[in-house]
């Protein structure tokens, strides 16, 4: 008998977990989606310092709550980074960039002394990329260039159409993708001239993964 009863619930109750794993004050990263946007209610009784969003979206939820949102720049690294994931494995590689912001994810990700991930169940898979398709953030111009390189990878890319990023790019959704080393996948894509980066977080893998199951919430680590 799960616990709770609809998704949301599963999604609140990773972010109520989460906040027992973040430091109270300093500065926190904060990644974007709709399992984060439960924990951005609860940030407030963190009293942080300031913190550094991955998107625009998320900035303006910060600041509805009076919480200080700075620049990357001004700061010299994170305390952590919490985000969520579209597809989480046992490594705790992930798939990210279904909000299309997986770039300035990723960026931010990657100064946090600790990546500190937050999902229901749904997310947690045995191999990447089978029912979610890998992101690719690709400079306009190169689109059609990026699309055919990828093609040659095995994948099946399509135009997100509409979605320009934070960054003036569009998105390249790649379905049927074979992702069974994470690691070596990410950096080859990202050698493709005009990405800019692609959703595989394996460089930038979570440290703990926080996991709403229908048995309650567990704390996983990559195995």
């Amino acid at each position: 008998m799960t616990l709770y009863a609809s998704q949301d619930d599963k999604k609140r109750a990773a972010a109520e977990a989460a906040i027992q794993h973040l430091p109270k004050g300093g500065i926190l990263g904060v990644g974007t989606g709709s399992t984060v946007n439960f924990l951005i209610d609860l940030l407030p009784e963190l009293q942080l310092e300031a913190a550094v969003s991955s998107s625009k979206a998320t900035e303006e939820r910060l600041k509805k709550l009076g919480i200080e949102v700075v620049d990357l720049n001004h700061v010299g690294g994170l305390d952590a980074y919490v985000d969520g994931a579209d597809e989480i494995d046992r490594h705790l590689h992930m798939i990210k960039g279904g909000g299309a912001a997986l770039t300035r994810e990723k960026i931010v990700a990657s100064t946090a002394k600790q990546f500190i991930c937050i999902v229901d169940d749904s997310k947690w898979v045995t191999q990447l990329g089978r029912e979610f398709p890998l992101p690719v953030e690709v400079i306009p111009m190169a689109r059609s260039a990026v699309a055919r390189k990828l093609v040659t990878l095995g994948g099946d890319p399509a135009y997100r159409e509409g979605v320009v990023t934070d960054n003036g790019n569009v998105i390249l959704d790649v379905y049927n993708l074979n992702i069974l080393n994470a690691l070596e996948l990410e950096l080859t894509i990202n050698n493709i001239p005009g990405v800019v980066t692609n959703g595989i977080f394996a460089q930038n893998a979570a440290n703990i993964a926080i996991v709403a199951t229908d048995n309650g919430i567990e704390v996983r680590k990559p195995e």
